[in-house]
């Protein structure tokens, strides 16, 4: 049992970190404030190769796990660009998964380049108003009409439609009645966002400005049949594919977070002087953050168990899960503790303490709730009966 990194995963890390110099801490101070998605940052990644680190080099990815992927959203996460930068690149490392996977060979070469090299931002579209996590009973409908579907319905929490020229969208094609499970009659689409048919509004929201948020509604949008991913009424089956490699990845990014967040808190305690004493010779500031520490590094353990589980292809929905979860939780004691540490000056914008954890609650709540999390653990791992 190897628990050091290779030289390749190393470089990784060191390469992902010498983009991230830079764009410093007044630069997503200034993102923080203003908003505006983060493209200069996005199109560094994208120039280095770094947004296709998933995807088979034939289609001109890297061909690399999901392991690689985790160390390099860790190191954004860590470098001082929060959820704001991971959130920029997060859609684009696995996002279209499910095109690599299911879409046919024609789909793949037309629509993963684009996205690897920058040239197309897309957004994923399932969440819906009433449904929450209950994913089964989406409303949105797409109807088939010859060669194309008409789209009529809802959706919210959308990250970077704003911005994004594509849409991954899961939609009921088949009534809900109509099916002998509610899991049936889904279906994927990859497709051009046509801002004609959708309207976008932006959520305002408590943090990661730079990064949109948005409910949206579509009018008779127009999905040709080429763009549906794999057979009709099979896309929940498709997007439970990369569902678990989607915890890892914020799993990766909440302890590149707590963190940051413990390296600020620590500098800090180290030079604030108070009662003629650094406040970090304080055992009341020394243990908590010592405990943070602690609580992040079992996270990352566990993320890298996930992510090594995954790309050797074995079962890993309660590694994901758990790694999901200790991840944030950790990541938020070390936020929050950060900002106590500081004191006062926690609560000045110019520490930036105090965006890493307005930023943290966002792996706190998605992409699936801590409480879902500890009912499918109570319910597959330990054999209780299901709750919901």
């Amino acid at each position: 049992m190897d628990f050091a990194l290779t030289a390749q995963q190393e470089s990784i890390r060191d390469a992902i970190a010498k983009i991230c110099t830079g764009f410093d801490d007044a630069y997503w101070l200034k993102k923080d404030k203003d908003g505006g998605f983060p493209h200069e940052f996005h199109k560094a990644l994208a120039d280095a190769g770094w947004l296709g680190i998933c995807t088979p080099e034939e289609f001109g990815g890297s061909g690399l796990g999901i392991m690689e992927a985790t160390i390099m959203m860790r190191a954004i996460a860590e470098s001082g660009a929060g959820m704001s930068g991971a959130s920029a690149v997060h859609m684009n490392v696995f996002g279209l998964n499910p095109v690599v996977v299911f879409g046919t060979d024609e789909q793949r070469r037309r629509m993963l380049p684009p996205i690897i090299d920058g040239r197309e931002k897309a957004c994923f579209a399932v969440t819906e108003p009433n449904t929450g996590l209950n994913t089964t009973q989406l409303k949105t409908r797409a109807v088939r009409q010859g060669d194309k579907y008409i789209v009529n319905g809802q959706k919210v929490w959308i990250s970077t439609a704003q911005v994004a020229e594509k849409i991954l969208l899961l939609a009921r094609t088949t009534p809900l009645d109509d099916v002998k499970k509610p899991t049936h009659g889904l279906s994927l689409f990859y497709t051009d966002f046509d801002r004609s048919k959708i309207a976008v509004h932006e959520i305002e929201k408590m943090g990661r400005k730079a990064v949109d948020s948005n409910e949206l509604f579509f009018a008779d949008f127009e999905i040709p049949v080429a763009d549906r991913i794999g057979e009709e009424g099979r896309g929940f089956e498709y997007i439970l594919h990369g569902m678990n490699p989607e915890r890892i990845l914020i799993a990766g990014e909440a302890v590149g977070l707590g963190a940051l967040a413990l390296d600020r808190a620590a500098a800090y305690a180290r030079g604030r002087i108070v009662f003629n004493r650094p406040i970090g010779q304080n055992q009341a500031i020394q243990h908590p953050l010592a405990k943070n520490w602690m609580e992040l590094e079992a996270a990352w353990l566990m993320t890298l168990s996930a992510a090594w589980q995954y790309d050797q292809g074995l079962p890993c929905g309660a590694a994901a899960n758990a790694a999901k979860y200790l991840a944030a939780e950790a990541g938020f004691h070390a936020c929050e503790q950060a900002v106590m540490t500081h004191g006062g000056f926690g609560y000045a914008k110019e520490y930036h303490v105090e965006r890493y954890l307005r930023e943290i609650m966002i792996p706190r709540i998605a992409p699936v709730s801590r409480e879902m999390i500890l009912s499918f653990i109570a319910e597959k791992v330990l054999g209780l009966p299901k709750s919901y």
